[in-house]
């Protein structure tokens, strides 16, 4: 060690990229020596093409310490003034328990689960959304729920694209009511013109029913004012038109009112927001949609239902999952990467910790806090609309000028919706105290003084729901609403749900273009901080200063990463950044005079939401072939571009390729899109093999959307909560998204994307601190170690699985394919049966049968550690082993550890076993099992069962085993 080193210690302290590497520098040069390099440049030489790579480094600040991380997020966030929202418009104050806080929202067994496309061992996250989707049917009187959406902006569009599809496109027309909020019409507005829907908003009492046939009519139910209006006569007079209704509702105020069902809606929506899930200037939010069970195949999104296991035992999945894993592509009409399940298991949760009577006492507390702020205003002379409300009013003063209250408002610490009549909006919440109507009084108040007290105006009122409004029908009647109400009983109901969930505190999960990478608790921790959590997403400017610091830090730092000129942080899924790069090539060409462009390109290697993407853009696809090796076929490309010439859009393409390979005619192919004169979308899921070494701008690409929920840390949540904004050239800058209420890109923007203006602005601190703690050489440095993994573990399984579509060097991007297609006619081997077998490993499987069936795409990313991709590479060998004792005989065909997995500790201490294989191979066959194992809960699910039998919400277990086959 030299003099100067010896000294480093004292002036440079610990930084974070240590942490976030799994590998130490021993062993990553351990693995570079299996690969037959002496460095991780020369790795990068080999891999990355040379005329793409980056060179010179990223102009990022340097990486830091956790400590100075987070002392400058907390100065940032000091920035945001949290004052006391009454602004409505569908978001609200609300308490989350603290039994939810610690151990969902901020526990990272929870927060770092995938998709439970492996459902063996997501049983504990299935039945909590179960409960949230029966929670949804029961509360709107609609017989099914899915699993959650983005926001109530975004079902709404959904809805909207259901009444359109159910209608087979013969009515292209909708109709919106004005009393809808109107960030949702904003979002309906953007989706209706990319389907070539004609958008009606009005008035719902001057609908000419003659004179129109709407496919679809959307209503709000209370509306955005707060008004509680009978929609029957109105939902019959539509059906009898052949209209459908959509009825956007609220959950809370349902345990009140007569649910949408009941007066004739044929889906509701709604956001489950105030169930306990903290405002987040606007999100992540769940939101749902329920409808009638004949319309289960237009739905959207996700639905968990019940089936069985290989021993008859009650078990839960995704329902229609065929639907999940092969996307219908062209023919899609909805993007299944649309969920938010943390945020459900949050909201049902909260349902569960509550039960009817609770919830329904927390719905009167609040509609008679409200009763007693409209009689406190009445006698200070303002004029409160004389309509039926749950919680909202719309109120004017006869004495004080708007600007007064306003300024008085502010002075008391309160945020009030304005109206351009000059009347003001008040909504009320479940956080709503009697010292909160004082200050409101006091506000309205000319001299602000008030002669009486709210406590008096409270118990001189009665609370009730007059009819036809009033509900009448029970709610959350199953056991699992009505048992954990106190603290001990559900933290000891969530540890037993979280006990059957495998996430990333238990192993790796390897997911091939997933990216399942550490969520540091560090980059989580600001997450709930009041300051970001409390904020109302339409507060005003002033209020919000370290958001706009941390938004325009972060795009700035997204713009150096990507090459772009540009960037929106408002779609908050990686499915909505498609669809937004895609909306503002569309602006951009009809703004050249270009319109009929509706061309687009896409490899038949592209990840499944591409298409879906393109088609909800208004798009017709068409495929481009892959050559042997999996690349583009750029003769194919070209022909086709040459074929389109006048109605090319764009080219939807994934950098590395879907086969994990940086293809080396990437530049090749955006040239011949551009000389035919389409834009090339280029999709971000990829990013963590580029962050670094080469960048979307400088290759070509016009626009991509990152996803923060992989490469840039902010977790799975299950399934959700995810960010996708998008980056683009400066040609398409003045295009990107725009929003009624904020809108920072100027006339030309599109329309809203999202509901809210930034999307799910409260995850956006875990990739702002996340950056900041790598740094630009430490980002650099991760992708770097994220391509090794990725070509060591497939150098260590080379010799037992053929590993496809390697590149020019024969190394691979940050993720390979391994083949198992030999072993269904060898050993009648399925993919699915060694993903099976990997959980009796404890590990999830890779990512299977994508992009190519019968294979393994598996991405170790940086993360993980030598030590655990050897055990990964381990089971993998081990379970080739037993491949071969069945090729050999020495293993039945029907009767083998492959066969019958998962094996549960049920099966494997019956006593009686019955297999030619010991009960010590099947749950032991590593040796690290000793230490830890984890169990999967069930055995294999019977797929096909539960999509015979559609059960999606909690009924009795005995009825779910009794119901017979359809």
């Amino acid at each position: 060690m030299s003099p100067q080193s010896e000294h480093r210690w004292f002036f440079e302290p610990e930084t974070f990229p240590v942490r976030h590497i799994g590998s130490t520098d021993a062993e990553v040069q351990e693995m570079l020596e299996v690969l037959g390099l002496p460095s991780l440049d020369a790795l990068v030489q080999a891999t990355i093409p040379q005329d793409i790579r980056l060179q010179n480094p990223l102009n990022l600040p340097s990486q830091r310490t956790e400590q100075d991380v987070l002392g400058e997020m907390k100065t940032m966030a000091q920035q945001n003034t949290v004052y006391r929202s009454f602004i409505g418009m569908g978001y609200y104050d609300c308490v989350t328990p603290p039994v939810i806080l610690r151990n969902i929202l901020e526990n990272p067994a929870w927060y770092t689960q995938y998709t439970p496309y492996q459902a063996e061992l997501a049983q504990g996250r299935l039945e909590a959304l179960l409960n949230f989707q029966t929670m949804v049917t029961d509360l709107t009187g609609l017989p099914l729920a899915n699993a959650s959406l983005l926001d109530e902006g975004t079902a709404a569009a959904e809805a909207m694209a259901m009444c359109f599809a159910i209608g087979k496109s013969s009515r292209p027309a909708f109709f919106a009511s004005k009393g809808c909020h109107p960030q949702t019409l904003a979002v309906v507005q953007t989706r209706a013109e990319s389907l070539g829907i004609t958008l009606d908003i009005g008035m719902v009492d001057n609908i000419d029913w003659e004179q129109h046939a709407y496919c679809g009519l959307l209503l709000q139910y209370p509306t955005t004012d707060g008004f509680l209006r009978n929609y029957q006569d109105l939902a019959q007079r539509a059906h009898e038109a052949g209209t459908h209704v959509v009825v956007a509702t609220d959950l809370l105020a349902l345990t009140l009112l007569k649910p949408p069902g009941e007066f004739g809606a044929d889906i509701a929506i709604g956001s489950s927001q105030r169930f306990g899930v903290p405002l987040g200037f606007g999100g992540p939010h769940a939101a749902f949609l329920s409808t009638k069970e004949e319309f289960a195949r237009q739905m959207p999104g996700r639905i968990v239902g019940a089936s069985k296991d290989a021993k008859g035992k009650t078990a839960y999945r995704l329902a229609l999952q065929t639907r999940e894993q092969h996307i219908r592509r062209d023919r899609a009409t909805s993007n299944i990467c649309t969920a938010q399940v943390l945020l459900a298991n949050i909201a049902g949760l909260y349902a569960v910790y509550h039960g009817p009577n609770g919830l329904k006492r927390m719905a009167e507390r609040v509609h008679g806090m409200t009763q007693v702020l409209v009689e406190g205003l009445t006698r200070l002379g303002c004029q409160v609309t004389d309509e039926m409300f749950f919680d909202t009013i719309r109120v004017s003063s006869v004495s004080l000028k708007p600007e007064n209250i306003l300024k008085q408002a502010t002075h008391h610490g309160l945020n009030l919706r304005s109206f351009e009549d000059g009347s003001f909006g008040i909504s009320l919440d479940e956080a709503t105290t009697l010292d909160d109507l004082e200050t409101l009084f006091k506000t309205f108040s000319k001299d602000g003084r008030i002669w009486f007290s709210p406590k008096e105006l409270a118990e001189a009122l009665t609370v009730s729901i007059p009819a036809p409004f009033a509900r009448t029908t029970p709610f959350l009647t199953h056991e699992v609403f009505n048992r954990y109400h106190s603290e001990h009983e559900l933290l000891r109901y969530m540890h037993r749900l979280q006990s059957r969930d495998l996430s990333l505190v238990h192993s790796m999960i390897p997911l091939g273009s997933c990216t399942m990478k550490l969520n540091a608790t560090s980059e989580m921790i600001p997450v709930t901080w009041p300051e970001f959590s409390r904020i109302h997403p339409f507060a005003p400017q002033d209020q919000t200063a370290g958001y706009n610091q941390l938004f325009q830090q972060l795009e700035s730092w997204l713009s150096e990463i990507t090459g772009f000129s540009g960037v929106s942080l408002q779609p908050n899924a990686g499915s909505q950044g498609e669809y937004a790069g895609l909306m503002v090539i569309r602006a951009y060409q009809k703004h050249r005079g270009e319109a009929q462009r509706n061309i687009c390109l896409i490899p038949v290697s592209a990840h499944g939401t591409n298409p879906a993407s393109a088609v909800i853009a208004g798009l017709k696809v068409v495929p481009v072939s892959c050559d042997k090796q999996g690349n583009i076929d750029v003769a194919d490309l070209q022909a086709k571009a040459s074929q389109h010439r006048e109605q090319l859009a764009a080219l939807m393409v994934t950098y590395p390729s879907t086969h994990g390979v940086f293809e080396e005619s990437i530049r090749e192919v955006c040239k011949i899109v551009h000389e035919h004169g389409g834009q090339v979308y280029m999709d971000g899921a990829n990013m963590n093999a580029m962050v670094g070494l080469c960048r979307p701008g400088d290759i070509g690409a016009d626009v991509c959307h990152l996803n923060l929920h992989k490469t840039f840390c902010i977790p799975h949540g299950g399934g959700g909560p995810g960010m996708g904004p998008i980056a683009a050239a400066s040609h398409l800058t003045p295009f990107l998204p725009g929003h009624p209420i904020r809108n920072p890109s100027g006339d030309q923007a599109i329309g809203a994307i999202s509901a809210a203006p930034y999307g799910s602005p409260s995850i956006l601190p875990i990739s702002w601190a996340f950056i900041a703690l790598m740094g630009g050489d430490g980002l650099t440095h991760s992708t770097k170690v994220a391509i090794l993994n990725a070509n060591y573990m497939a150098k260590r399984l080379e010799k037992d699985y053929r590993v496809l579509f390697r590149g020019k060097n024969g190394l691979s991007a940050h993720e390979f394919i391994l083949d198992l297609r030999p072993f269904k006619k060898s050993a009648d081997i399925e993919v699915e049966d060694v993903a099976k077998r990997l959980m009796d490993f404890g590990f999830h499987a890779p990512t299977i049968s994508w992009p190519v069936a019968g294979t393994m795409m598996i991405e170790p990313t940086e993360s993980e550690s030598k030590a655990e991709l050897d055990r990964y590479c381990e089971a993998l060998i081990t379970i080739r082993k037993e491949i071969e004792a069945i090729e050999e005989g020495r293993l039945p065909r029907d009767d083998n550890p492959l066969k019958n997995a998962p094996h549960t500790i049920d099966v494997v201490t019956s006593s009686q076993w019955v297999h030619p294989y010991t009960q010590e191979q099947a749950a032991f066959p590593a040796p690290w099992l000793r230490d830890y194992k984890f169990w999967p809960s069930v055995s294999r699910i019977d797929n096909a069962y539960g999509d015979r039998n559609l059960v999606c919400t909690c009924p009795p277990m005995e009825d779910i085993i009794k119901k017979p086959e359809a």
